[in-house]
């Protein structure tokens, strides 16, 4: 008899547990995380180019002047560990190019960013974006 009411309460004791689980599981939602791949929106000018560290905020901005210029911004320096208190040593700028569009249309695109920070203008028809305070600036080397 002992036997007999020990698998008994065994067997409620599984199929409550069981009950629980399956409950539980229903109540679970699917969560998915969406994550934009912002690689595609630019190059780089060269393999040596460091752009592996960026922040998902400075990949949205070039991708946003990527849209607005309807070219893909190409990256002629980015992380640059040992350039001072520059933003490029926290792998949070980019200078970029962009093909076929005006350094003016660039420099339009690059304002109206979310997130930007730093808009540099370099006479060579280089830009420079990053997620620094707000500021603009234009730098020509007199020779």
């Amino acid at each position: 008899m002992r036997i007999t009411f020990r698998v008994a309460l065994a067997c409620l004791l599984a199929l409550g547990l069981n009950a629980t689980v399956e409950a539980g599981e229903s109540q679970k939602r699917r969560v998915t995380k969406l994550s934009h791949d912002y690689t595609a929106a630019y190059t780089l000018q060269r393999v040596s180019v460091r752009a592996s560290c960026f922040p998902t905020k400075l990949k949205a901005i070039l991708a946003h002047i990527a849209v607005q210029t309807k070219r893909k911004p190409i990256i002629t320096s980015g992380h640059r560990p040992h350039s001072g208190t520059s933003q490029h040593s926290h792998c949070y700028a980019a200078d970029i190019r962009v093909p076929g569009v005006s350094e003016k249309r660039v420099l339009a695109a690059a304002a109206t960013a979310p997130g930007i920070g730093g808009i540099g203008r370099y006479c060579n028809g280089l830009v420079h974006v990053d997620i620094g305070p707000k500021r603009t600036w234009t730098h020509c080397k007199r020779r």
